[in-house]
């Protein structure tokens, strides 16, 4: 997926458990298939998880987690990682590396839910729950600027989207996102936001919501990104039951479909070629937004 990416495979997990937790090395190992970005992720055994970074940016992620998820996790409904152990560089691998606890349950696919309005209303409960954290000096969430900082990105993915054999309306595209770029900004005080509501990054158990993965994102700011569940994973009935159990109002709403609608215009032409999950997903988006 990325130039700069590292080589990882089970047989190097293995060889850096084996130096550096002995006391796993009987385990087995599996890479475990997903649409993440950032990092490669391996099952250790029944109760565990190994993730690498596959860039050196996905280091810096592991630091964030050690000191945040431990103060986020009471305050929230379901699941969140747990960091077990930190790895160091070893057998061939630059950089630092995580052992997390084994979370059951499988990612949800968009629009083809079992559950769709529970799905909604459980995905609406976090969100409040995340706006409503009271975790101080909480750091700038990735997403938490005003949407205008990425105006130019998103008409350059627009614009390079025309260019290509996807079936896309670039002018459709373009109307959604000046709309959602007119919304009032936020005024409020920043809100603790998760700001990658992925389907990749969450878990479902009976098509209920059970867990919520991968916090680097986190931070505070304009809470409209937490909104993108309702595009990039629901359907347009179980949008209107997240909508209302969110309560956002209706400028925060269009701030937060303009969010969906950034990600995947700019996420579909850099991995339809190396991530299915997430081009799909992309995909999926535009068709909902536009």
């Amino acid at each position: 997926m990325h130039a700069d990416e590292a080589d990882v495979s089970a047989d190097l997990v293995r060889r850096l458990v084996r130096g550096q937790f002995p006391e796993w090395v009987e385990l087995p190992v599996e890479r475990l298939a997903s649409g993440g970005t950032v990092n490669a992720v391996f099952r250790l055994g029944d109760a565990l998880t190994v993730r690498l970074p596959l860039t050196r940016s996905g280091v810096k992620q592991l630091e964030w987690e050690r000191r945040w998820l431990p103060l986020l996790a009471p305050a929230l409904p379901v699941a969140i990682p747990t960091v077990v152990a930190r790895g160091e560089p070893g057998e061939g691998y630059p950089w630092v590396w995580s052992v997390h606890r084994w979370i059951e349950g499988e990612n949800p696919v968009e629009g083809v839910l079992a559950e769709a309005d529970g799905l909604a209303r459980d995905l609406g409960a976090f969100v409040r729950a995340m706006w409503g954290l009271r975790v101080e000096d909480g750091p700038r969430a990735y997403r938490g600027a005003p949407l205008e900082t990425v105006d130019a990105y998103t008409r350059e993915a627009i614009e390079e989207l025309r260019r290509t054999d996807e079936p896309f309306d670039a002018d459709a595209a373009t109307a959604a996102w000046e709309e959602s770029l007119a919304a009032p900004a936020w005024a409020g005080a920043p809100r603790w936001v998760h700001s990658d509501l992925m389907p990749s990054n969450l878990l479902v158990a009976g098509g209920r919501l059970a867990a919520v993965l991968d916090f680097p994102t986190a931070g505070v700011g304009d809470p409209a990104c937490d909104l993108i569940p309702a595009w990039n994973l629901l359907t347009a009935s179980s949008r209107d039951t997240f909508m209302e159990s969110v309560g956002a109002d209706d400028a925060t709403w269009l701030r937060g479909r303009g969010w969906a609608l950034s990600m995947a215009v700019i996420q579909l032409p850099y991995y339809r070629a190396t991530n299915p999950v997430i081009s799909t997903n992309a995909r999926y988006v535009i068709a909902q937004v536009v």
